[in-house]
């Protein structure tokens, strides 16, 4: 299977370094200058991934971030400058996936974007990919989840964090095991991005985000999803 990326960057060199290393992986590369450009063709266009430049001419890449959003859940890699951590944060906080900080290692971003691409092709057997759990309603095959019958827009990460959590119910994993296990590398990143995605995850699943009744904190260890039912 050949996936389709787009790339979005304002700097010449660095977008024809990254579409010629990429497409030595045979994938299939657009490419975007501006956040005008990047974002009708995100909107336009199916792509499997974004590698997607902060600090863009037009709209920013921010608000790119925010506006694929809205209407799409395909997972976003940003690109930072070193010692953006705010662009990072807010990055997380409008959805992106994941990110990197200019300079990075190729190799990096390539192991970054198998990781993505190989959580979100997994298929479930027919058998099991429908599950159900207190109010919830998981489509593994589909990968979407549904409360009181109504479908959670959930990025790839959140998907990959929320059925992590309902299917071991009651065990805590710290920060550094999420990380791991979610993001599906070494990880040396900064450990709130484990916690924005908690954060989205809790404000799109929760009566009331800031008194959780299903994704719990266990304070000094890590989180767990508390749930009334048992899985067999």
């Amino acid at each position: 299977m050949s996936y389709k990326l787009l790339i979005v960057d304002d700097e010449p060199i660095i977008l024809k370094g990254l579409q010629y290393s990429l497409k030595q992986d045979n994938y299939m590369i657009d490419t975007a200058i501006d956040g005008e450009e990047a974002l009708n063709k995100a909107l336009k266009n199916e792509y499997d991934l974004i590698i997607l430049d902060l600090m863009l001419p037009k709209i920013d890449g921010l608000e790119v971030c925010k506006k694929i959003r809205y209407n799409s859940t395909v997972p976003i890699i940003i690109l930072t400058a070193k010692g953006e951590d705010s662009s990072k944060i807010l990055g997380l906080e409008y959805g992106a996936d994941d990110y990197l900080t200019k300079p990075f290692n190729i190799l990096e971003l390539k192991a970054r974007i198998k990781a993505i691409l190989r959580r979100v092709s997994v298929k479930e057997p027919l058998s099991t990919n429908i599950i159900e759990i207190d109010e919830f309603i998981i489509n593994t095959l589909g990968r979407k989840v549904f409360l009181k019958n109504q479908e959670i827009n959930l990025t790839a990460k959140e998907f990959d964090l929320f059925i992590l959590l309902t299917m071991n119910p009651n065990k805590i994993y710290s920060r550094e095991e999420l990380l791991e296990v979610i993001w599906g590398y070494e990880y040396f990143g900064d450990l709130r991005t484990v916690d924005v995605h908690i954060r989205r995850l809790r404000e799109k699943i929760e009566p009331n985000s800031s008194k959780p009744e299903y994704i719990r904190t266990k304070w000094g260890v890590g989180y767990y999803f508390k749930s009334k039912d048992k899985i067999y």
